[in-house]
């Protein structure tokens, strides 16, 4: 399972009851905060995020609304006891501004830390049941997107066939992932045997604030859903490109030139109170679209 909670939706200026950029990207049994603007805990809290499950968070770039309310999450994880390690992704000069954050507070994390700064397009995770690909977008500073696909979807097991092979319950996730169970007396039940193919695997791409720029076609080719920044409505085309954003009808032709399944829309500029127009903006172009709604999952 694939799915993308939006905790916040708007651009620098929180306003009108949203906030500025954070998502949890759920993937199976893992959990993924992409972005951590102001808020973003109390975000958490409200929708009911375990952020004990977080082991990997990826930082787009180093504007203050994507990521001031990551030291404060930090450290929150440390108060409430957390000793698992955590990945964190994001531009080299973020490592500079925590250690600082920390010492001037003199403040230890009870886990460690470990941070990966962003470089160019490349593979930040892999194993055997999802990958994390950074790609570099075209905004005012160095800036990235994310790419997170599933590297194969798990298997669906027949409950009935499995209990009538009396394969225990604690070996059912390991049906999942395609082994055959020996029970005791040394008979295999072949995977097949109990469990069905599922679906092909899943994707979704984060392409973070960026002006219109076409090389992100091939980053993004094919995903089952794509987030897409559109500060602006569409008459504001020459602003959106002063200020290194888009527009709804520019993150639309991204959407439709890429072939994805699915265009969601964000990062909405506080200047509008109301996003009506974006929505019907957006589908003029590609009709399969909808806007980023806090506190709403988009399962793929």
């Amino acid at each position: 399972m694939l799915a993308v909670t939006i905790l916040g939706n708007n651009s620098a200026l929180p306003a009108f009851d949203r906030h500025p950029t954070a998502q949890i990207i759920t993937l199976d049994e893992f959990l993924f905060l992409v972005d951590c603007g102001e808020g973003t805990q109390m975000q958490m809290a409200k929708y009911k995020i375990r952020r004990s499950r977080i082991q990997h968070i990826f930082i787009s770039h180093l504007h203050g609304d994507h990521y001031f309310g990551l030291i404060g999450l930090l450290t929150s994880m440390g108060l409430l006891g957390r000793e698992l390690d955590l990945h964190l992704f994001a531009p080299a000069a973020l490592k500079e501004i925590i250690d600082l954050q920390l010492k001037v507070a003199d403040t230890v994390l009870p886990y460690t830390l470990h941070f990966h700064p962003l470089e160019g397009d490349r593979l930040l995770v892999k194993n055997d049941k999802f990958s994390v690909r950074s790609f570099p977008v075209s905004h005012r500073i160095p800036c990235w997107g994310f790419r997170f696909e599933q590297v194969k979807a798990p298997r669906k097991i027949n409950p009935e066939l499995a209990r009538l092979n009396e394969i225990p319950a604690a070996f059912l996730d390991r049906l999942k992932w395609g082994e055959d169970y020996t029970t005791k007396d040394g008979r295999v039940i072949p995977n097949a045997a109990v469990t069905e193919a599922a679906a092909p695997p899943k994707s979704y791409a984060y392409s973070a604030d960026t002006t219109y720029d076409e090389s992100i076609i091939s980053q993004v080719q094919g995903v089952d859903l794509l987030y897409h920044e559109a500060t602006y409505l569409k008459d504001l085309e020459d602003r959106a490109l002063k200020r290194f954003h888009c527009t709804t009808h520019q993150a639309a032709r991204i959407a439709e030139k890429a072939g994805v399944a699915r265009l969601i829309i964000g990062h909405f500029s506080s200047k509008y109170e109301k996003l009506d127009l974006f929505e019907a903006e957006v589908r003029e172009v590609f009709p399969n679209s909808a806007l980023a709604q806090e506190g709403v999952s988009y399962r793929i």
